[in-house]
């Protein structure tokens, strides 16, 4: 007789296929980013109202068109004046309307104007609790009278002004540079110096160092 067929071996491990490795877990998906807030829209342009009172009657009837415009923006009073005019209109204001504080005096500088600066005064009243700006425009050949013998204050305020600036106030006092040496050349508030640039001479003679350092 025919031997019997033997049984078939179990299978082992080393006879299984090799297992599959289990897929790689995919990455969460990342959180959306929350959208950028949209740039803020800047206000839109305010333009100066006029202004009229008491205040300006007086100054139009004494000076007339000495004073080119009175106006207000947001609610701080201004007027446009002839540079001759400024110091007799600042005298006038302290002596006739109580704005016995200079609270500042300083400059702007407007290069491709005519008339490239514009001198700014501040005035306050005590008495009346107000304010008042007197803008003059300067051309760069121009000097306007020293208001020093009105406000004494107005000494080292304008001789910032001419430190920063180069503008010569007539009749003052002292004029000489207050923040920067005496030597030192060009007027570092003016719009056509770069700040890379500023006396670079004086800069390596006395600091050792570049000006833009």
């Amino acid at each position: 007789a025919a031997p019997a067929a033997k049984a078939d071996a179990p299978a082992t491990k080393a006879d299984a296929p090799p297992a599959k490795p289990a897929p790689a877990a995919k990455p969460a998906a990342a959180a959306a980013k929350p959208a950028a807030p949209a740039a803020p829209k800047p206000p839109a342009e305010m333009a100066a109202e006029p202004w009229d009172d008491d205040l300006t009657r007086a100054l139009a009837q004494q000076f007339g068109s000495r004073i080119e415009r009175y106006a207000t923006y947001l609610g701080q009073k201004f007027l446009v004046a002839e540079m001759a005019a400024v110091r007799q209109i600042i005298e006038f204001l302290k002596l006739e309307a109580e704005f016995d504080y200079l609270v500042d005096l300083t400059a702007v500088d407007y290069p491709n104007r005519p008339k490239r600066f514009e001198v700014v005064y501040i005035l306050y009243s005590f008495a009346r609790n107000e304010r008042v700006r007197i803008k003059c425009p300067v051309a760069e050949s121009e000097r306007p009278l020293s208001v020093a013998c009105v406000h004494a204050t107005a000494d080292w305020m304008e001789r910032e002004v001419y430190d920063m600036f180069g503008i010569e106030f007539a009749e003052h006092p002292d004029l000489k540079r207050l923040l920067l040496p005496e030597d030192w050349q060009g007027f570092p508030l003016r719009r056509d110096v770069s700040i890379l640039a500023m006396d670079n001479r004086w800069v390596k003679e006395n600091l050792g160092i570049e000006s833009g350092q």
